[in-house]
């Protein structure tokens, strides 16, 4: 994706680095601060793209000391860091590792967070860029939001070095929102006091290397790109499969449901990515401006239209890799009379000239058979069976699939006569896989969305009127369906309720 060039933006400089900035997380103690931020800039500095001034200040509740916090940290970036046989290094990478106790609504909290990042121990070494990182519940988000534009947070530092002024940004992890309405609030709440492009709204799947190889493997294959729209195209179906429950987060999934947890995010970036025009330029801006234009073109869900475009489910007990698993309804903190989907397939159409009659087929889906996610693309049959005249019964559909996750890669589906005398047409497959192409393991996508928002590259990340479409597409399938869309049970470790198959059906008209 484009890098901007501009040094005071926090871009690369010479020496491949980027510019020093303080790094500041709240919600320091939990399990995305361990497990993926601190491992993911760990791996930065070992790569040699963070700053050596850098610094970075977790911010929870609990009392603990800095050498406590470098601790904690260690142990994660041993169990979860890329570059684990590179470990002499973090005596250096701790040394940039603070510690900052305070709740999220107390004002001598954040004023002593004030004076932490004025010190001359902060300012002068980072020249005042700081970036924020959201890593708390939702009901957080706006507190702490609020706070930092009450107590100056917000603009910190700004117009105060001698290179013209410090940047400030913020990134705010999922959900943004969960309707419309709450969407529209937040985005509110951060706008007074960020300006649009201070703001980072954080998706990590669109950090995944296949996912930002859509573009670049459509745009820049003419073969490839010719193909792309409803002349040659039958449907495309975007697939998020999880072999894993709830995880003990029943009662966020529970107040949340698939659509909300799944669909709205992560399953319409891949369709706006993979039905959106060629952009003007390859930059930020105009890649966005493409998704959204992505989403005003979605034809809008009737309520007659419904039972014909969703298909919503849930699991029951069964097995998941020969091991047995409870049903939804089993799981802690889940009502035994919960009608909350664990699994749902919509069906939608992109109306415009390149996609109009091709339906996009949306799929999320927890305690499947395997975890997987993937892109697959239908190319229509050939216009007349030719070989049926030779005695071959049938052929087979063209199939693009693009795997994101796991064994990324790239396969084109084909038909290819059976050796012999009789006239059989089989499927193979030409695939490309990244494991095999590239033997370095590939940086997790925090490593990249959290490099993307230092140099203050907004490109893979969501803007606000995206993110409010998104919403306002979905919102007729959040309310009571249990009469136009009964609830389906499917067995754990299965593909889904059998009903999904019955959107297979002609589009709506």
């Amino acid at each position: 994706m484009p890098e901007l060039s501009d040094s005071a933006s926090g871009a690369p400089t010479n020496n491949g680095t980027t510019s020093p900035l303080t790094i500041i997380i709240f919600g320091a103690s939990g399990d995305l601060t361990h497990r993926k931020l601190l491992p993911a800039l760990f791996d930065q500095a070992v790569d040699g793209l963070l700053h050596p001034e850098t610094r970075i200040l977790g911010v929870a509740r609990r009392q603990k000391t800095h050498l406590e916090f470098r601790e904690e940290i260690r142990e994660s970036v041993q169990t979860f860091a890329r570059n684990t046989g590179r470990l002499d290094l973090f005596p250096e990478f701790e040394k940039r590792i603070f510690y900052h106790a305070m709740t999220f609504d107390d004002p001598n909290g954040y004023n002593a967070l004030r004076t932490t990042l004025l010190s001359d121990e902060f300012r002068k070494p980072t020249q005042g860029n700081v970036l924020y990182y959201l890593a708390t519940p939702p009901s957080y988000f706006v507190p702490i939001i609020r706070n930092l534009g009450s107590y100056g947070l917000s603009t910190i530092n700004e117009g105060e070095t001698a290179t013209g002024g410090g940047f400030t940004r913020i990134i705010i992890e999922k959900p943004f929102g969960r309707d419309l309405a709450s969407a529209q609030d937040l985005n509110r709440e951060v706008l007074q006091v960020f300006r649009e492009n201070q703001v980072f709204r954080i998706d990590h799947y669109l950090g995944k290397e296949t996912v930002q190889n859509i573009v670049v493997f459509r745009m820049s294959n003419p073969a490839i790109g010719s193909l792309w729209s409803n002349v040659h195209v039958k449907s495309v179906h975007i697939t998020v499969h999880e072999a894993v429950g709830v995880e003990g987060r029943g009662d966020y999934f529970e107040e949340a449901g698939i659509l909300r947890d799944m669909v709205q995010n992560h399953l319409f970036q891949l369709m706006t990515l993979t039905a959106m025009e060629p952009p003007v330029a390859f930059e930020a801006q105009a890649i966005r401006d493409e998704k959204v234009k992505v989403l005003r073109s979605l034809k809008p869900i009737r309520t007659e239209d419904i039972p014909k475009v969703i298909v919503r489910g849930q699991y029951t007990v069964g097995e998941v890799d020969g091991v047995p698993v409870p049903g939804y309804r089993n799981e802690p903190k889940i009502p035994p009379t919960s009608d909350t989907p664990t699994f749902a397939r919509i069906k939608v159409e992109v109306q415009n000239w390149r996609w109009a009659g091709v339906p996009f087929y949306l799929t999320a889906g927890k305690r499947m058979t395997r975890r997987e996610t993937i892109i697959r693309i239908v190319f229509k049959e050939v216009p007349f069976a030719l070989f049926r005249l030779a005695g071959c019964p049938g052929t087979v559909s063209n199939e693009l699939i693009i795997r994101i996750q796991p064994n990324e890669g790239i396969a084109l589906r084909f038909g290819i006569k059976r050796p012999g005398g009789r006239l059989v047409i089989d499927p193979v497959e030409m695939d490309f896989s990244y494991q095999t192409a590239y033997h370095d393991k590939a940086p997790d996508a925090y490593e990249r969305l959290l490099h993307d928002a230092i140099i203050g590259d907004s490109t893979l990340f969501a803007r606000n009127d995206e993110v409010e479409r998104s919403w306002t597409f979905i919102a007729p399938l959040l309310g009571d369906l249990s009469r136009l869309s009964p609830l389906r049970f499917y067995t754990a470790g299965t593909d889904g309720p059998e009903e999904k198959d019955r959107l297979d059906d002609p589009l709506p008209a």
